[in-house]
């Protein structure tokens, strides 16, 4: 098959070398029958897999011996080329081991098996799905050797399929690297690299879960959680004073006047109140007062006065306190 023949320009380099001879020439292509299985005293093993989302269709052969080892393995595809190649190397990986072994082979296996290098993916991501399918019909034969329910073998649920990360994973990934974006959760798990079906609706295939959507979720659990731990802390009297809500700020600098600076003014005939607290982006929190009676013009009002007020602040609430007058 020449190479325009199946896709041309540029998006012809997105596949390895080893895909475009697999896609040629597969090695393990043809069918295994009872005599075959009879000849290797051997159990015959049929299991068909079809993707939706193509099309695409792979019928999967094992001759599994008395110690549950895969002697011979072939496969027929029915589907694009890409769907072949994947499914040529499933069949390679499947022989010699075990149907227990074989089950855990996943379609990143398989991807990363049809490498030139290891750093370049072998598939354009819009057909990563052709290596799941690879994946998909080894359970199926897997589940019928064992006598067991594909879905048997998969303990996730699974958000990315071609990546397969789950969704518990994506869900722990995120709060404890406190991601904000897609682009974040693609960074660390690779969800969402390949095909991007997962990230949001409207995409190659549609998917229970998305990304934007657990993002979301996640993020409004992480921010009740926090509120909550702030609440408690605010009642404990253990919260940093920059996490506090501006009413909070407002009752803690009141409260630190009071215990301080207040008695010392009214002793005077002055006073003073606050008017506003605001977090400047430079990291400063500025508190802007307004002084009262004997405080109002007086000289020290904005130089001795001014400055105990905001060593005390600085002190027992935070060092970026600035106080303004006004």
């Amino acid at each position: 098959m020449a190479k325009n023949d199946l896709i041309g320009g540029a998006l012809w380099d997105a596949y390895s070398n080893k895909v475009s001879q697999r896609m040629d020439n597969p090695t393990h292509l043809g069918v295994l029958t009872e005599e075959n299985a009879k000849t290797k005293n051997a159990q015959l093993i049929v299991a068909d897999y079809g993707a939706e989302a193509c099309g695409d269709a792979v019928r999967l052969y094992w001759l599994v011996d008395e110690n549950d080892v895969i002697i011979d393995a072939k496969f027929k595809s029915f589907g694009c080329g890409t769907a072949i190649a994947s499914s040529d190397m499933m069949v390679e990986l499947c022989l010699g081991k075990t149907v227990q072994e074989a089950v855990k082979i996943t379609n990143l296996d398989v991807e990363h098996a049809l490498r030139d290098n290891p750093d370049t993916p072998a598939v354009p991501g819009q057909k990563m799905h052709c290596s799941v399918m690879a994946y998909d019909v080894i359970k199926k034969a897997a589940g019928i050797y064992l006598g067991k329910d594909a879905q048997d073998f998969e303990n996730e649920i699974i958000v990315c399929e071609c990546a397969r990360v789950s969704l518990s994973t994506i869900r722990e990934v995120i709060k404890l690297n406190d991601l904000k974006t897609v682009e974040e959760i693609t960074n660390y798990t690779k969800a969402g690299a390949f095909c991007k079906s997962c990230i949001k609706q409207g995409g190659h295939e549609e998917r229970k879960y998305y990304l934007v959507d657990i993002l979301t979720e996640v993020r409004s659990e992480m921010d009740t959680q926090k509120l909550k731990e702030n609440l408690q802390k605010s009642a404990d009297g253990e919260l940093a004073f920059k996490d506090m809500t501006m009413v909070q700020k407002v009752k803690a600098v009141d409260k630190t006047i009071d215990d301080t600076i207040r008695p010392m003014l009214m002793m005077d005939g002055g006073n003073m109140e606050i008017i506003d607290i605001k977090d400047t982006s430079d990291g400063h929190i500025d508190v802007y007062i307004r002084y009262m009676g004997a405080c109002n013009g007086c000289a020290s009002a904005s130089t001795g006065t001014l400055f105990a007020i905001e060593n005390v602040l600085q002190e027992n609430l935070d060092k970026n306190i600035r106080v303004l007058p006004i």
